[in-house]
């Protein structure tokens, strides 16, 4: 499997290579365009200062023609009878042809510069062919010349154009080198420690540092990947405590049902003695099943996310309903509700909600002391309805409410073995809610009392 570090090479050099290629022709077009008619106005003027002088001068003109030459220009004269001289560096191609010849001879400029076709890989102004040239007429001593001058590019331009290469070959050797420098530090090293660390991970160590002071993508991956390896962490310590708790909940009423069903052998035990370890019995069995029926209830959320059956129903009566079934625990401690519930609609799964506000009420009233009250309270806020069941007793401790959902947690709200609570109805609260795109939270005051906020969206 090819690295990284090869990949980003070979993209380095491919971009370089496709950067090259564009670059050139665009560069090429630009020429064509803009300065093929430029250079053939300013070899016309050139070519027309020669022909000037050696018209006035003819003694001087091959004297001219030659130091012309010698100054970076390559020059063809011919005349009418087909005699022709070159001065300065040869012509790579010959390929003017006769009437092109004869037109200049005629009286008729030739600008085979700004006729020069364009071609895509071919640069007009380094193509050193004789057609690529501009041509006037000569009359010398009433002899008739055709002359074509270009400019000699590699004498012009030699050691310069030379000087210029080194720059940008030097230049992209260099920003190659650098570049792949760069993403070895910034980019294929971070990627390295990420993956030593998923390492790490997966053989239960937790324990690594990444660099989380980069503000990029790559400090981005870093901050999340932290934060996953402690969820992780966190999902793994509950799994452990979960699977401990769960042993726990059923290993303590097995063993009293086994204690009890041994003393209950006895012949000597007497019939009060008898029924009271039968109901203790009957007790932890009770418990017993309401834990499987939880456990089970949590395992079906978990594994069916998406097999919910909804309808809307009115959201008022449901809740009305959970106080009528909560009556005789209200009447029992003396407790005052206040109910505020609008005609409300929600879209959901009933008996699922219902379990819902069954267990938040049972809550409410389980832990809020006789002669106090509980407030129901629902209302539309935007796009969300909203539901608060609030109890006025002891309320929770701060640093405990952001693991009262936890399953089994060990808090005295959230988990209370002699209320016969199994410490899962929260969670079976917020995973309904959540089954349902929403969200339940928790506020308390000590002192004062624990408000659950369940937010649904709005049928």
């Amino acid at each position: 499997m090819k690295s990284l570090y090869y990949r980003v090479c070979l993209l380095t050099l491919v971009t370089v290579f496709v950067s090259s290629l564009f670059a050139f022709l665009l560069s090429n077009v630009y020429y064509h365009v803009k300065l093929k008619p430029f250079n053939d106005a300013k070899l016309t003027k050139m070519v027309g200062n020669l022909q000037q002088f050696s018209e006035l001068h003819p003694e001087w003109a091959e004297s001219y023609l030659k130091s012309s030459a010698a100054l970076g220009y390559e020059i063809y004269l011919v005349d009418d009878q087909g005699d022709e001289r070159f001065f300065g560096n040869p012509f790579r191609e010959k390929d003017l042809s006769k009437a092109d010849i004869t037109q200049v001879l005629a009286g008729e400029p030739y600008h085979g510069v700004a006729n020069f076709p364009n071609k895509p890989f071919i640069t007009g102004f380094f193509d050193n062919r004789l057609s690529n040239t501009v041509g006037i007429p000569l009359q010398i001593n009433d002899h008739q010349y055709a002359l074509f001058l270009r400019p000699d590019t590699p004498l012009q331009f030699g050691e310069l154009r030379i000087f210029f290469a080194m720059i940008m070959l030097l230049t992209v050797l260099f920003s190659i080198l650098i570049f792949i420098h760069i993403c070895a530090i910034y980019l294929i090293k971070p990627i390295h420690r990420l993956t030593e660390a998923t390492k790490r991970i997966a053989k239960g160590r937790y324990d690594i540092e990444l660099p989380l002071k980069r503000t990029d993508e790559i400090g981005q991956l870093a901050v999340h990947f932290t934060t996953m390896s402690h969820e992780v962490e966190r999902a793994e310590r509950v799994r452990q405590e979960f699977v401990a708790n769960v042993s726990h909940e059923i290993q303590s009423p097995l063993a009293s049902i086994q204690g009890f069903a041994t003393a209950l052998k006895q012949d000597t035990l007497p019939p009060h003695e008898r029924i009271h370890y039968l109901s203790i019995i009957e007790q932890e069995s009770r418990r017993l099943s309401l834990l499987s029926k939880q456990l089970l209830t949590l395992s079906s959320l978990d594994q069916t996310p998406h097999a919910l059956l909804k309808k809307s129903f009115s959201l008022r009566a449901q809740l009305r309903q959970v106080v009528q079934v909560m009556t005789w625990g209200l009447t029992e401690k003396e407790l005052s509700l206040r109910l505020e519930l609008p005609e409300i609609f929600i879209y959901g799964n009933e008996v699922l909600l219902y379990q819902v506000w069954m267990n938040l009420v049972a809550n409410a009233v389980k832990y809020t002391p006789a002669g106090r009250s509980i407030t129901i309270q629902a209302r539309i806020e935007g796009a969300r309805c909203k539901v608060y069941v609030t109890d006025t007793g002891d309320g929770i401790v701060e640093t405990e409410l952001p693991f009262l959902f936890d399953r089994f947690y060990r808090g005295d709200r959230a988990r209370d073995r002699t209320a016969g609570s199994s410490g899962l109805g929260l969670s079976i609260v917020q995973k309904i809610v959540h089954l349902h795109e929403g969200t339940v939270e928790v506020t308390s005051t000590l002192g004062e009392g624990t408000t659950f906020i369940v937010s649904l969206p709005h049928s």
